[in-house]
C-alpha cells in the first residue's frame, strides 16, 4: 500500500511521522506535499525516504490511498487540482477536513467522475504517539477496503467506523477533545502551582494521576462515578473538592463545550 498526502501540517504531518514511527510502513511509501519547503525539510528530517513535493497533484500518483489534510475551505480547490490525475475506480479518497460531508465532496467530484471511493476520519494529533481516536465513515466503500483504511489509523492509535450522522459528536468529543483534555492539564498544574508545587512537578504528577485514571476504567471497565464513590468518603477532602468544582460548573462547562464544538 501506499499513501499520498496534501498538506503537510499538524494533521498530515501527524499522519506521516505516525505510520513511519510505528514501523506500519516505510517513509518510501508515503508522500506528502506542501506549499511550504520548512514543512518539508521538517518531514524530510523526522522521515528519510518520505517523497515530498510543494506540488499536490505529484503527490497523487501510484498511490492507494489519498488523504486530503487541508483545511475545509481549501477542499474544493485542492480537488479541482488533483481531480485530472486521479484514477478515481483505483484510487481512495480520504477527508480529514471537519464539517465537510460525504455529500459535499462526492457533489465537488461529480463533473470528474460518477464512481468514487470516498471516507471521512477525524482522527486527533495523537497520532503522532500512536495514541489517537479516529473516526471513519464512508461512501461507495467496500468491506476490504473499510479495513484496509481503518488499518491505517488504527497503526495511529484506535478506530472506529460509525455512521455519518455522529461524525459532529465524535469530532467535539475526541478530536477537539483532545485539547479540552490539555486544558484540564494546564488547570490542574496552574492549580498545584497555586498550592505550592513547582511547575515541572505538579504536569508531571497530574499526567501520572491521568494515566492511573485512564488504566483503572480499563482494567475494571467501571463506570467512572463507581470509581470516584470509592474515594470520596463522608465529610472528606474529596467530596469537597468535587463539590466546589461542580459549584463552578465543572461538569455543565464540559457538556456546553462538546455541544457548542459539535454544533460548530
Amino acid at each position: 500500500m501506499k499513501i499520498g498526502i496534501i498538506g503537510g501540517g499538524n494533521m498530515g504531518g501527524s499522519i506521516a511521522r505516525g505510520l513511519v514511527r510505528s514501523g506500519f510502513m516505510p517513509a518510501s511509501d508515503i508522500a506528502v506535499s506542501s506549499p511550504r519547503n520548512v514543512t518539508l525539510d521538517a518531514l524530510s528530517a523526522d522521515c528519510p525516504g518520505l517523497q515530498v513535493s510543494t506540488d499536490n497533484s505529484t503527490v497523487v500518483q501510484g498511490v492507494d490511498v489519498i488523504m486530503l489534510a487541508v483545511k475545509p475551505w481549501l477542499i474544493g480547490k485542492v480537488l479541482d487540482e488533483i481531480a485530472p490525475r486521479v484514477a478515481f475506480r483505483e484510487q481512495i479518497i480520504v477527508s480529514l477536513a471537519a464539517g465537510v460531508s460525504l455529500s459535499d465532496i462526492d457533489a465537488m467530484l461529480h463533473r470528474y467522475s460518477s464512481s468514487r471511493t470516498l471516507f471521512r476520519a477525524i482522527p486527533n494529533t495523537a497520532m503522532l504517539v500512536g495514541s489517537s481516536m479516529t473516526f471513519l465513515c464512508s461512501d461507495n466503500a467496500t468491506p476490504q477496503q473499510v479495513d484496509m483504511v481503518k488499518s491505517i489509523f488504527d497503526a495511529l492509535g484506535t478506530a472506529a467506523v460509525i455512521e455519518e450522522r455522529l461524525m459532529g459528536a465524535a469530532t467535539a468529543l475526541c478530536s477537539c477533545g483532545i485539547a479540552y483534555a490539555m486544558r484540564y492539564v494546564r488547570a490542574a498544574t496552574e492549580g498545584g502551582v497555586e498550592l505550592g508545587i513547582y511547575p515541572h512537578k505538579a504536569k508531571e504528577y497530574v499526567l501520572a494521576t491521568l494515566r492511573g485514571a485512564v488504566e483503572l476504567l480499563e482494567a475494571t471497565g467501571n463506570n467512572p462515578e463507581v470509581e470516584i464513590d470509592k474515594v470520596t468518603t463522608p465529610g472528606g477532602i474529596t467530596i469537597k473538592g468535587l463539590n466546589a468544582m461542580e459549584a463552578h460548573g465543572f461538569t455543565t462547562a464540559v457538556i456546553e463545550g462538546l455541544k457548542a464544538s459539535s454544533n460548530g
